[in-house]
């Protein structure tokens, strides 16, 4: 299992848990109001350089900038994806 800060960009996976680590469970409510639940789909769309904050997709529709240290409490594992084409 991988925290979303380790994901690569472009990488669908899917939400396992939130930690709530040193921010409480104050930060896990935070995200799940914004959509940041488990067994939802989230994708990296881009990473700032020098540690800088991630641009992520949650669902299909929903995009959201977040600290790479509130990413490490999000912990995901890879989507299955189809292979019908």
């Amino acid at each position: 299992m991988l925290n979303l800060s380790e994901l690569s960009v472009g990488t669908v996976a899917l939400v396992s848990s939130i930690v709530h680590g040193i921010h409480g469970q104050g930060l896990a409510t935070r995200l799940e109001a914004m959509g940041i639940m488990p067994n939802k789909p989230i994708q990296v769309l881009r990473k700032a350089w020098l540690g800088g904050p991630i641009h992520i997709r949650v669902g299909t529709t929903t995009e959201l900038v977040i600290r790479r240290q509130e990413a490490k409490n999000i912990l995901v594992h890879p989507a299955q994806q189809s292979r019908n084409a």
